[in-house]
C-alpha cells in the first residue's frame, strides 16, 4: 500500500495543546464497524459489558528533556539541549543533542548542579551520554532538572510546564522508562475507574516503554519498505493468564492505546493465544494483519501518514477509518496526544484486511 492512502487534511486549530479537564470529560467517538456515534470518555463503562477486560500500559514517562552547558578550556561555553531516548546495555543513554555539532566525544555537559554527563560516542544522529549518577540518585536528579518530553506538534506551540508533569502521565504510571505517554490512557481518572469497577469491567496491566520513534515520520512511499522502531515491553505471566481467561469466557479484550495493542499482539502465539512475553518489539501493523488478541481498541486520533494511522486502518478497516476521521474533523474533535478519544469496535469482515 502507498503512504498517501493514510493521509488527510487536519485544520491546525484541532491540534490540542492541553488536555480536557476533568480527564474523563474528553469526547469519545464510538465506531462499531461503519456505525459512528458521539460520546464522552466517562461513557466507556456503559458501552463495555461486565467481564470485558481493559489492557492498560503502566509505563511511566520520565522528564527526558534537559538543558545544559558544555564548557571548554578558555570559557568557550555552549548551550546544549538534550532529549533522552533510551538506556543502553552499557549504562549510557542514547540522546538527541541540539546542536550536536557543538559537542565533541569526551566532553562534559552540565545539566544542573547535581547532574552532568560525558559524551561517549554517537550513531545515527544520536549521542551516547554517561551520567555521573545512577539508580535512585539519577532518577531524583533527572526529576529535578528535566522537563516532560512533549510531542513536537505541542512543543512547537508552547514549552512544557509544571502542569504537564501531571497531565502527561497516566494515573497508574508505575514503571519508569517512556519518553512519550500512552496517550489514550490520559482520559482515565478516578470517576471513570469507579464506574468501570461498578460495571464489572476487568483490568490488566502490561508495560511498553514508548520511545521517541513513535513520532518519526514515514519517509517511504511503499509502506512495506518502512523500518519500524523497537520498544521494550513486558506481558507478565499474571497478565497473560487474565487476558487468556477473558478470551476463553467469550468477553472482549480491549487494549487502551496502540502501545498496549502492539504489545499483546506481539505476545500472541501462532495458535491465537497469549503467552508471557518480555523483550523488544518492532511489530508493524498494517492492513492485512491478523489480530489474535484485541477485540476492540480505545485510542486517540493520530497523525496523518503515520504508522499509527496504518494500525487503526488495519484494525477497523481502511474505509471505515477514513469515515471516522472525516466525522471527527467535521465535528471538531481535538486531535493527537492531548486530544479526544475513539473507541473502535470492528465489524466482520474488516474492510481492507
Amino acid at each position: 500500500m502507498k503512504l498517501s492512502e493514510f493521509d488527510f487534511d487536519l485544520p491546525d486549530e484541532l491540534i490540542a495543546t492541553r488536555p480536557a479537564r476533568p480527564r474523563s470529560s474528553a469526547r469519545m467517538l464510538v465506531a462499531r464497524g461503519r456505525e459512528i456515534a458521539d460520546a464522552r470518555a466517562i461513557d466507556l463503562a456503559s458501552i463495555l459489558d461486565p467481564g470485558d477486560r481493559l489492557v492498560l500500559n503502566d509505563t511511566r514517562v520520565i522528564p527526558a528533556r534537559l538543558s545544559g552547558t558544555r564548557e571548554r578550556p578558555g570559557g568557550a561555553g555552549a548551550r546544549i539541549e538534550a532529549t533522552l531516548l533510551d538506556p543502553r546495555p552499557d549504562g549510557t543513554w542514547r540522546a538527541l543533542l541540539k546542536p550536536l555539532r557543538k559537542v565533541r566525544d569526551g566532553e562534559r555537559i552540565d545539566f544542573s548542579s547535581g547532574l552532568s554527563a560525558v559524551v561517549e560516542g554517537r550513531e545515527d544522529g544520536a549521542a551516547h551520554l554517561r551520567f555521573d549518577l545512577a539508580g535512585a540518585d539519577f532518577d531524583a536528579a533527572l526529576d529535578a532538572a528535566g522537563a516532560m518530553p512533549l510531542p513536537p506538534y505541542i512543543a512547537a506551540k508552547r514549552a512544557a510546564d509544571d502542569r504537564d508533569r501531571e497531565d502527561y502521565q497516566t494515573i497508574w504510571a508505575r514503571r519508569s522508562g517512556a519518553v512519550a505517554a500512552p496517550t489514550a490512557s490520559l482520559h482515565f481518572d478516578a470517576a471513570l475507574m469507579d464506574r468501570l469497577a461498578e460495571r464489572g469491567v476487568q483490568m490488566s496491566y502490561v508495560t511498553l516503554h514508548v520511545g521517541a520513534g513513535t513520532f518519526l515520520p514515514v519517509k517511504v512511499d511503499d509502506i512495506s519498505d518502512h523500518r519500524m522502531h523497537a520498544e521494550w515491553g513486558e506481558v507478565t505471566e499474571g497478565a497473560a493468564t487474565e487476558i487468556a481467561a477473558t478470551k476463553r469466557a467469550g468477553a472482549r479484550v480491549v487494549p487502551v492505546g496502540t502501545t498496549a495493542l502492539r504489545l499483546i499482539e506481539s505476545a500472541a502465539t501462532a495458535r491465537g493465544e497469549i503467552a508471557p512475553w518480555r523483550g523488544e518489539t518492532d511489530i508493524f501493523i498494517t492492513p492485512g494483519f491478523e489480530f489474535r488478541i484485541a477485540d476492540a481498541l480505545m485510542t486517540n486520533f493520530h497523525l496523518p501518514r503515520s504508522t499509527l494511522m496504518m494500525l487503526v486502518s488495519a484494525f477497523l478497516g481502511v474505509e471505515e477509518i477514513r469515515a471516522v476521521y472525516a466525522h471527527a474533523i467535521a465535528e471538531r474533535y481535538r486531535f493527537f496526544s492531548y486530544g479526544d478519544a475513539s473507541l473502535l469496535i470492528p465489524g466482520e469482515p474488516r474492510c481492507g484486511s
